[in-house]
């Protein structure tokens, strides 16, 4: 295969979704977004088993990838119209921390050019984080939010049709492996 094989390329689709995936972790461990949190594990864990796939030449390991990567598509679909409130969903909802606690996404806070209003003394919540939107912020936290979903969307919409390629390459040189 060339420099610029669909293989070099699905390798480099994957370690480019680990590191997006990874600052994505981040900000949701920040936020305590429990939901979203244990999503983009799966994520990074599949990312990883395509990765592997992709190096070993193991096409079952990229078809479970590929599968993997329309179910990511989906769940960013689904971030979206949370955030942007689409059909009944609620940003303002505990949906996305299973109820376990009162915080929202870490960019409610500290967004483009959010300032934060400090909340007086004995008004603040029990953990040390304040659950006062910030002021002033050029981008609204939920846009923040969808634009991250829609980075995931189209890096992984671009790594289904890369998977598949490299897959259907991986059969065919087994077939002619075998033929002769």
């Amino acid at each position: 295969m060339g420099c610029c094989s669909g293989r070099c390329t699905l390798i480099f689709l994957c370690t480019f979704q680990l590191v997006t995936a990874l600052e994505r972790q981040v900000f949701d461990f920040l936020g305590y977004q429990w939901a979203p949190i244990l999503a983009t594990f799966a994520h990074i864990v599949m990312v990883i088993l395509g990765l592997f796939g992709t190096i070993q030449y193991r096409p079952r390991y990229i078809v479970v990838y590929a599968v993997w990567a329309a179910v990511w598509v989906t769940w960013n679909i689904f971030i979206i119209c949370f955030y942007l409130e689409v059909g009944g969903l609620s940003k303002d909802s505990e949906l996305l921390t299973f109820n376990l606690s009162r915080h929202r996404s870490w960019w409610r806070e500290h967004g483009p050019g959010c300032q934060r209003e400090e909340p007086a003394a004995g008004l603040r919540p029990p953990d040390g984080q304040a659950l006062v939107p910030g002021i002033g912020c050029t981008l609204d936290h939920g846009y923040v939010e969808a634009l991250h979903s829609a980075l995931q969307i189209l890096v992984a919409l671009v790594s289904f049709v890369c998977a598949c390629y490299v897959v259907s390459v991986f059969t065919e040189e087994e077939d002619s492996c075998l033929h002769k």
